[in-house]
Parts: C-alpha cells; structure tokens; sequence
C-alpha cells in the first residue's frame, strides 16, 4: 500500500505540476524559432452548427466584419442537420460571401466537418463555432505563422468568461488560463499536440478525414504531425468563449469530449511511441494520458491511505482528502449561488473534471461512444 500511495501521488503530481515546470525549464533552453510574416492567402472560415439560430446571426455579422481581405475570405456554415431556424438565419447571408453546407442525419461535428472541407475553397482552413466571438484580427495572426513551411497547422488562444458569474465558471477560466501558458511553451520548444477546437486552423490540402467518434481538434493536428509538420500556438488569435453555467453541463461536455479524445488518441497510436516521436510521445503520456487516469491515481491515494490509517502521516493524508472532497461536496451543494467562494468552487470543479474523465474511461473501455452534442446556450 505504500508504494501504491507514492506511485499514485507521484504520478498524479507529475501531471499536474511537474510536467508542467519541467516544459517551463525546457522552454528557457531549448528554442526552435517561427518565421512569422504579413501573409494574407486565401482562407476559410468554417463554423459547425447545430441548432443556433439564437448565435448564428451574431457569429456571421462577427466574423464578416473581421481584419481580413473580403476577396480572400470564404464562409461555411456546417449544419449538422438542425432542426430550427440556422439554416434559414444562414441563407440571408448568401449574397455576402456565406455558404451553408447542410450535412443531413446528425452525424456530429467531426463528420460534419469532414463533409464541409471538401467545399472549401481557401488555402487556410480555420474551424469555429457558432457561439464564439472572434478578436478582430484573429485570422491575420493566425496564418501569419504559415509563412513558415513547416507549419501545418495553428490553434489560437481561449479567453473563458463568466458572465452569470457561474462557480463552475471560475474553474474553467483558471483551467485554461494553465493550457494556453503550456501551449505558449511547447511551441517555444516545437510543436503543441492539440488545439482549441473554437480557433484553429491548417492547411487545406493536409486534412486527414477522421471518424465520426474522434474529436477532430485533438485529432487532426495530431494525423498532421504525422507528415512531418509542425503545430503552433499562437496567443494573439483570441477567440471569446462563454462559460457553461451549471455543473452538469460542463459535466455531460467533459465526458464527451474525454472519451472522444481517449478514442481519437488510440486511432494515432503510433504517436505515443517514445522511439519514433520522442517530444510528442512526452506530451501526449505526461499531459493527455496522465491527466485522464488522474481519477484512477486520487482512488490510489485514498484508498492506500486508509488502508494505512495506523500511520500517523497517512492518517493526515486520509483527513486532508475527506476534507478537500467535503469542500467539493458542498460546492456542489451551493453551486447555484452566484457568490460561491474560490475554497467551494475550485475543489468542486477538480472533482467535477475528474468524475468525468472517469465515466470516459469506463465508457472506452466497454466501447460506449458518442458523437453528437446538444447545443446548451441560448
């Protein structure tokens, strides 16, 4: 039990913390550079859609009015078979440079896309969602680092905000204020293995189609890599995202989206092989496969814990468990309160994350997939 203890806790340390310092340490010594330059070629802007006749309008006149040659701007809207009023908001826009691709049989969002890409008609494919709002030169920062040939894709940068003031809000913010700086370094270094699903793009003629049950942000740059090219971050493409607002929702996506990227990663098995891909191997084992058994090590801890209750340190180790998953527990308890301290929320969104990453693995393991979404905000 001792050596499951320290396993587990050093395993669950090193994917959290050490892994994170240790990409920090080697971003201050080892420096691949980017040759960025004022590019403008042709690009696509594809938007997924289900159901959002409540965003699309905005999303269009948005992305329209974007920092970007309108003659070298195309616009697709990927309806996966909606069934209210998208498409009809979308038709309004055709005399301005807006095609709807209306992919029937709500196949998800990766098979939708794989439909649309065979429309698109720019160099640069740059994928969206309906509720994000983009910085007005977003594109332009983004294919700026496509004047680097070794380039093959490039994900922009989240800004989360909380505007109900949601408790399960304050967690995400944090979270992803964490990726985007390891995003920042591992490009320092070489490349990044993933990218932010509402801002990324690539080359139009590297687009691997992928099945429907893998998610495509994960995925795609990661069949990319593949050819020998590289994937950056690049912080300046601010895409604006709204929070979910209730812990079940940000529960039911994160069980999506886990279980999604644990298939997707599995379809690239040969990029976890540390001999033919040593720094994308490490990225891949230290920030995607130990984050998603992080559960799997918290049981480790607490159950080797109590078995060792006799010793004074694991009786401590055991107390400050209970302790921290009370505070969660009555996070939960009082997540609808608008003003729920960081001392609930935080331990109620670790837990939330968690819990969902277990559901995920046990969804893989017995082979239960999904790939469809519902549309949450209105």
């Amino acid at each position: 039990m001792t050596w499951l203890f320290w396993l587990c806790v050093g395993l669950l340390l090193f994917g959290y913390g050490g892994y994170s310092v240790l990409i920090f340490l080697l971003s201050k010594v080892v420096r691949r550079p980017l040759a960025r330059a004022a590019i403008e070629p042709t690009v696509t802007v594809l938007i997924t859609a289900y159901n959002e006749e409540a965003s699309i309008r905005r999303k269009l006149e948005q992305t329209l009015a974007l920092d970007y040659p309108a003659d070298k701007l195309d616009i697709i809207v990927a309806s996966d078979g909606s069934t209210d009023g998208t498409d009809d908001v979308v038709r309004e826009f055709a005399d301005r440079r807006v095609r709807l691709i209306r992919v029937e049989g709500r196949v998800g969002k990766t098979q939708t896309q794989n439909v649309a890409v065979t429309h698109a008609t720019g160099e640069i494919v740059v994928f969206s969602d309906a509720t994000t709002r983009y910085e007005h030169g977003a594109i332009r920062n983004l294919v700026r680092n496509y004047a680097d040939e070794s380039v093959g894709a490039v994900s922009g940068r989240y800004e989360y905000f909380n505007p109900n003031g949601a408790p399960i809000g304050v967690g995400s913010i944090l979270f992803w204020r964490y990726e985007n700086a390891i995003k920042r370094m591992q490009t320092q270094i070489s490349t990044i293995t993933g990218c932010c699903g509402c801002i990324y793009s690539l080359r139009r003629r590297l687009y691997c189609p992928l099945p429907q049950d893998v998610i495509s942000d994960l995925v795609e740059p990661l069949k990319i890599l593949e050819t020998g090219h590289r994937i950056v971050f690049e912080p300046d493409a601010i895409a604006y995202e709204e929070t979910t607002e209730s812990t079940e929702e940000e529960f039911k996506m994160r069980v999506r989206v886990v279980g999604r990227g644990m298939r997707g990663l599995l379809y690239v098995a040969t990029l976890l092989n540390p001999l033919r891909h040593p720094f994308v191997a490490f990225q891949l084992w230290s920030h995607k496969v130990l984050r998603w058994l992080a559960p799997v090590f918290l049981l480790g801890i607490f159950i080797s814990s109590a078995a060792l209750w006799q010793t004074p340190f694991y009786r401590l180790a055991f107390l400050l468990q209970v302790a921290f998953y009370l505070l969660a527990v009555i996070g939960l308890t009082l997540r609808r309160s608008a003003s729920l301290p960081i001392l609930f929320s935080l331990p109620m969104y670790f837990v939330t994350l968690n819990a969902a990453a277990l559901i995920a693995l046990m969804r893989t393991i017995r082979g239960q997939y999904s790939t469809t979404w519902e549309t949450v905000r209105r």
